[in-house]
């Protein structure tokens, strides 16, 4: 019926009417917390590009989970920030790795949340790429087998779940293969299978200290003017048994989030990344936006095209206000 019998405004009048009928609702329990954890610090680093962000000793990163873990948040991923780096990234996959440690130590504290390891090597490497250099180029299979290595010593430390973030041809099936044979069937991957060469990662290499040191990343990420392409890459890490799929950055992306969604049906995730964040946070800063209500709209629209995981830096801000 038309107006005057159909009237939308009438489910906006109040508060209530408008909780009662809303659409797309945020838990934190759908929301995953990052953490940076660096060697040789003893106390949190601020990062300056990223407002209330830090990277944390180890002590540091067991304490945010263990708030995370009392907001009811659902995860924490982490990004380690080793004191020293080679060409190969082999602190990576070390025993005694700054991510291995803090695996370690939030899966003894108990909190419950589901620990995500991020498996790639840029911050590892001396050079800043995700592989070893061969002839001024990554090198796809060579990466390959590091980062086996990477996601055993991260299953071993206690990760519930891996998650490859250096789009290489044929990681998901290499990881996959890796931790079966070493008994870890039931840890599950959460692929970056459509992570985009995008300017909004800058204040994550300040962070994660991961800035090459020549060249850039699109050799190996993708184009962002290219749609069709990403849902090949996420159906080629399906096929080699990707678990869940992640599109990163997640707010320049809300098309690709909706059709990786609906094209493949399977738990997906969006990282809301280190610039969108900077980026509320310095228009607020500037008062020219109102930065909670905005806050709360960016990560909505993000739910709303699709995601099922968010991952944020405003994820225990968030749940909190929940």
């Amino acid at each position: 019926m038309a107006f005057p019998q159909t009237r939308m405004r009438r489910l906006r009048r109040t508060a209530g009417l408008r909780s009662l009928v809303r659409e797309e609702r945020l838990d934190p329990s759908s929301l995953v917390l990052p953490l940076f954890v660096a060697e040789g610090i003893s106390a949190p680093e601020p990062v300056g590009s990223m407002p209330g962000v830090a990277r944390h000793p180890v002590a540091g990163a067991v304490q945010e989970a263990r708030e995370a873990a009392e907001l009811g948040i659902g995860g924490v991923i982490l990004f380690g920030v080793p004191a020293a780096r080679d060409a190969e990234g082999s602190g990576a996959w070390a025993p005694d790795g700054i991510v291995q440690q803090a695996l370690g130590e939030i899966a003894a504290a108990g909190t419950g949340l589901v620990l995500i390891a991020d498996t790639c090597l840029c911050e590892y490497t001396d050079h800043g790429h995700c592989g070893p250099i061969v002839d001024g180029d990554v090198d796809n299979d060579a990466t390959l087998e590091l980062l086996q290595k990477q996601v055993v010593a991260h299953a071993k430390a206690g990760a519930d779940m891996v998650a490859p973030s250096g789009m290489m041809d044929g990681m998901v099936a290499a990881i996959r293969e890796a931790l079966d044979d070493e008994g870890f069937t039931g840890v599950p991957i959460m692929s970056y299978a459509a992570k985009y060469a995008s300017g909004f990662y800058g204040p994550f290499r300040e962070a994660a200290e991961s800035t090459p040191k020549f060249g850039d990343r699109r050799a190996y990420q993708m184009d962002p003017a290219n749609a069709d392409e990403a849902i090949r890459e996420v159906e080629l890490d399906v096929d080699e048994g990707a678990d869940i799929v992640m599109v990163k950055p997640a707010g320049p992306y809300l098309d690709i989030i909706h059709r990786v969604k609906t094209t493949f049906g399977l738990p997906t995730a969006a990282y809301q990344v280190s610039g969108e964040f900077a980026m509320i946070e310095a228009a607020a800063a500037k008062g020219w936006i109102d930065r909670e209500r905005v806050i709360r709209e960016s990560l909505t629209a993000i739910k709303r095209a699709g995601a099922d995981i968010i991952i944020s830096y405003f994820t225990k801000e968030f749940a909190d206000k929940l």
